[in-house]
């Protein structure tokens, strides 16, 4: 991932110092397991190194970088170098190291997914009685709060939380089972004590590799969270219209939202998880790809991983960071929505006055709907208040407008709906 997106403790898992590093590890703790160096090799090879520019330059002669690694890996080993990647194939510390960075990467991902979830969480309750519009497909529908439409967000970003957790801790796994999976050059008891050492779990069947549908779990479960993201994005996005301005992104002193146009403040943070989220679907797509692979192995699905984990790990990891600077930084603008509510002239208690008007006064549904449907367009065609015109109805005589239009009623069940909230967060 080039460097614009991506912070920097998700870029150094993915280096290739740390890659090696791993590689590292699993050869390191096969060695401590098995039975064959003695306590001198054994110091010799805890004691081995390597640079990345060593392993480049050996790779030139393979043509092939685990081999590479191994060999610059045991030369400087000393004696117990012979050890090294003793009874191992490539995959065996290629997939087994993967796991531990997959490992390593939840272990920040996960956390910031769940810090999402509390500044979401912590917004929702700050604007519990925000009044503002709901819409559907676009339209003003009925009132609700801003802090209601926060909550279905924390909890969309909870399920997210809980699917990734669940996503790296299936693909933290390792398999040390030798050339197709059989233990022929070692043991499932060996196998154990390695992964024991690097804190993995064990592929059951590994056929060489560790089956591709975890790495695609992972990032299905990613490309979701970026989902989620790319929805709340899009909610900022269509309330900072110059026609809604219910809500603004944070402008900072300095910034500039044109070139061209100084008035300009414009929903680019917004825009930006949009579009990056587009890159993790098309990711988790080319996962699925990779799931099928040729008998026991191939490398179709290499070139593609050294691509889509890293982007796809390190991408989540600003977006969710870039998201929750939003979420904490964005400028609710509480007058403007009570503004935005009086837009239809009360049209929007149509369904209030249709209950009204089918429990109170006794009319059939079709005969109260069709007043309600009459008068509601002409408010809002004509700029005169719907209760002005329900109020002259012969049917609606009797009714008591107080206690139809008034907004107090759409948020008489928040607190029932916070204390959900509070379960998550």
């Amino acid at each position: 991932m080039i460097a614009r997106y991506t912070r920097p403790e998700l870029g150094r898992l993915w280096s290739d110092e740390a890659r090696m590093n791993a590689w590292r590890d699993v050869e390191v703790a096969a060695c401590e397991a098995m039975e064959g160096p003695t306590p001198e090799e054994l110091e010799g090879i805890r004691n081995a190194t390597f640079t990345v520019a060593a392993v480049d330059e050996r790779e030139r002669t393979t043509d092939h970088d685990m081999a590479a690694f191994v060999d610059v890996l045991s030369a400087s080993a000393g004696p117990g170098g012979r050890w090294i990647h003793f009874g191992l194939t490539s995959s065996d510390v290629l997939d087994t190291a993967l796991g531990v960075q997959i490992r390593r990467a939840g272990d920040v991902i996960v956390p910031g997914a769940h810090r999402l979830v509390e500044t979401l969480a912590a917004q929702a309750r700050r604007h519990k009685d925000t009044l503002t519009v709901g819409r559907t497909h676009g339209v003003h529908a009925e009132p609700t709060s801003f802090g209601i439409k926060l909550a279905g967000f924390a909890f969309e970003a909870h399920r997210n939380a809980q699917r990734l957790e669940r996503a790296f801790a299936q693909a933290s796994v390792g398999a040390l089972s030798g050339a197709v999976g059989t233990y022929a050059a070692s043991s499932p008891e060996f196998e154990a004590r390695v992964l024991e050492r690097l804190g993995l779990e064990r592929e059951p069947v590994s056929t060489q590799v560790v089956a591709r549908d975890r790495h695609a779990e992972l990032l299905q479960a990613i490309a979701l969270a970026g989902a989620g993201l790319e929805r709340f994005a899009t909610e900022i996005r269509h309330l900072q219209r110059t026609e809604v301005r219910e809500v603004e992104e944070p402008f900072r002193a300095g910034q500039k939202g044109s070139s061209a146009m100084p008035h300009k403040r414009n929903p680019i943070k917004s825009e930006q998880i949009t579009g990056l989220a587009r890159v993790l679907r098309g990711n988790a797509q080319a996962a699925v790809e990779d799931v099928a692979l040729w008998h026991e192995r191939d490398i179709s699905h290499s070139s593609v991983e050294r691509v889509i984990l890293p982007d796809s790990t390190i991408l989540i990891d600003y977006l969710q960071h870039r998201t929750i600077a939003l979420v904490e930084g964005m400028v609710v603008h509480a007058d403007r929505m009570r503004e935005n509510l009086e837009l239809t002239h009360g049209a929007l208690f149509s369904q209030r006055l249709l209950l009204a008007l089918i429990e109170q006064q006794g009319l059939v549904r079709d005969e109260a709907y069709r007043i309600i449907q009459r008068t509601a367009q002409q408010a809002w065609d004509t700029g005169t208040p719907l209760r002005d015109l329900i109020a002259a109805e012969p049917a609606a005589q009797g009714l008591d407008l107080d206690a139809i239009f008034d907004y107090r009623h759409y948020l008489r069940h928040a607190d029932a709906i916070f204390a959900r909230l509070d379960e998550i967060a």
